[in-house]
C-alpha cells in the first residue's frame, strides 16, 4: 500500500482512474471539526451525511426532503450559519438530535475536499476517533494508492490534520504486517505527518490547541469540549464511507 498526503483540497492532483495509476481509496480529514463530527453524527444514529462545498445547493437538496428526517448542518469561519439546526460541533449530534435523520452538511474548509475526490471509488473520512478504524478497513480492502487528503483552513496548511494524517498513516504501517503487504509513504508530506505524529502522540490535544485554527476556536468562545472529543484517539469504530456521491454513511 502507497500513501500519500495532501494538505489541502487544492494541492490534490486530478483524479485518474486507479487503472492510469490513479489513488483506488482516499480518506478526508478535517479534524476541528467535521471530520469528527461526521464520525459521532453516524454513531449516533444520523442516516446519513450529505456533504456540500456549497450552502446554496444544500438548501435545494434539503428542501426536498422531509421537514421531519433533515437537519441542516452549516459553518463558516468557525461559527454556525445564522439559521442553520446545527453548526460543526461533534457535541451537538447527540443520539436524541440525530438519530434516524439525514444531515446536510457544509463547512468552511472539510466539504471542499470530500468534492475534490468525490470519484475515488472508496471514499472514506477519517479524525483521530477512528483513526485505527479507517486503517484496518483499508488494509482489510487490500487498498494500493491511498491519497489521505486535509483540509486546511482556506487552503492554507492546518497543523491538526497533519497530525492526524500521520496517526492514521501510522496504524495502517503497524496493521499492514501480513507477507506481501507492507506500506510505502508516496510523498514527503506523508513523511512530515508521521514525524508530527511522533512528536505529538502521547499529548495530541495540546498540539489542536496550539495549531492556528486551534488558537482560533479558543478566540470564539469556550470549546474545551470539542478539543476532548477532537484529540480522542481510537474512541469509535466508526468508518464513514461514501454510498453515493456527497452522501456518507456508516459502513
Amino acid at each position: 500500500m502507497q500513501i500519500s498526503y495532501f494538505h489541502t483540497s487544492e494541492a490534490v492532483p486530478p483524479v485518474r482512474p486507479a487503472a492510469d495509476g490513479g489513488p483506488d481509496a482516499a480518506v478526508v480529514i478535517d479534524v476541528l471539526r467535521a471530520t469528527t463530527t461526521i464520525a459521532w453524527s453516524l454513531q449516533n444514529g444520523a442516516e446519513a451525511v450529505q456533504a456540500f462545498a456549497d450552502l446554496a445547493e444544500l438548501e435545494q437538496a434539503a428542501r426536498a426532503w422531509p421537514a421531519e428526517r433533515r437537519l441542516r448542518a452549516g459553518e463558516r469561519g468557525g461559527q454556525t450559519v445564522e439559521g442553520y439546526d446545527l453548526g460543526n460541533s461533534p457535541l451537538a449530534v447527540t443520539p436524541e438530535r440525530v438519530g434516524g435523520k439525514r444531515i446536510f452538511m457544509s463547512t468552511t474548509n472539510g466539504t471542499r475536499s470530500l468534492a475534490a475526490v468525490r470519484e475515488v471509488p472508496l471514499l472514506l473520512t477519517a479524525c483521530l476517533p477512528n483513526r485505527t478504524a479507517v486503517a484496518r478497513r483499508l488494509v482489510e480492502r487490500g487498498c494500493e494508492r491511498v491519497w489521505i487528503v486535509g483540509s486546511g483552513w482556506e487552503g492554507a496548511y492546518s497543523l491538526e490534520d497533519s497530525l492526524a494524517a500521520g496517526a492514521l498513516a501510522s496504524a495502517a504501517s503497524e496493521l499492514a504486517v501480513a507477507p506481501h503487504v507492507g506500506v510505502e509513504f508516496g510523498n514527503d508530506e506523508m513523511l512530515a505527518a508521521l514525524a508530527l505524529w511522533q512528536q505529538w502522540r502521547q499529548d495530541p490535544e495540546t498540539c489542536l490547541r496550539v495549531a492556528s485554527h486551534g488558537q482560533r476556536l479558543m478566540r470564539l468562545g469556550d470549546h474545551d469540549g470539542d478539543f476532548a472529543c477532537c484529540s480522542a484517539v481510537d474512541t469509535l469504530q466508526v468508518v464513514p464511507f461514501q454510498a453515493e456521491p456527497g452522501v456518507l454513511r456508516a459502513g
